[in-house]
């Protein structure tokens, strides 16, 4: 029995919708990483690109639990000696851009070097309702209705 592998040219790529409203940051970041990378399907091939088009919408409105909104640190370096500058998770929450707290916590799950930037740039994450790409016609996927743990109340 021979093992399959993908060619770039053979994979499918879909695209997928996600309304966040409710949703645990975690829980979601881990679906939607298992969806850009192709796990999900019976094709996956480590090396290739084969996963799909993931949009996220209201992203503003996902939810942390415990403590984690006031005690979560995001940290990042400037490049200058003693640059070192951190956040709090309220404070991105509060900002002009809440919609980075979902693309790190999916970046950080995605594996890094080039597949996982190339993986990374097939999300699309959005703070509010209207997306620009309705042209894809994108199959909505509801988080929630997975696994009850998936969605709280804020």
């Amino acid at each position: 029995m021979k093992s399959y592998s993908a060619k770039p040219a053979e994979v499918e790529k879909k695209w997928v919708m996600i309304d966040a409203t409710g949703l645990v940051v975690g829980r979601l970041a881990s679906i939607v990483a298992m969806r850009l990378r192709g796990k999900h399907k019976p094709t996956f091939t480590p090396h290739v690109d084969c996963g799909d088009n993931v949009i996220i919408i209201n992203a503003e409105k996902v939810v942390l639990t415990g403590r984690k909104l006031q005690q979560k640190v995001y940290r990042y370096h400037t490049g200058f000696i003693g640059g070192i500058k951190e956040r709090s998770a309220k404070s991105i929450m509060e900002g002009r851009f809440p919609q980075r707290i979902v693309e790190k916590a999916v970046e950080r799950m995605l594996p890094r070097g080039p597949l996982g930037r190339r993986q990374l740039g097939n999300l699309r994450v959005y703070p509010g309702a209207e997306h620009p790409h309705a042209a894809q016609t994108p199959e909505k996927l509801d988080i929630a209705a997975m696994n009850r743990k998936n969605a709280r109340s804020a």
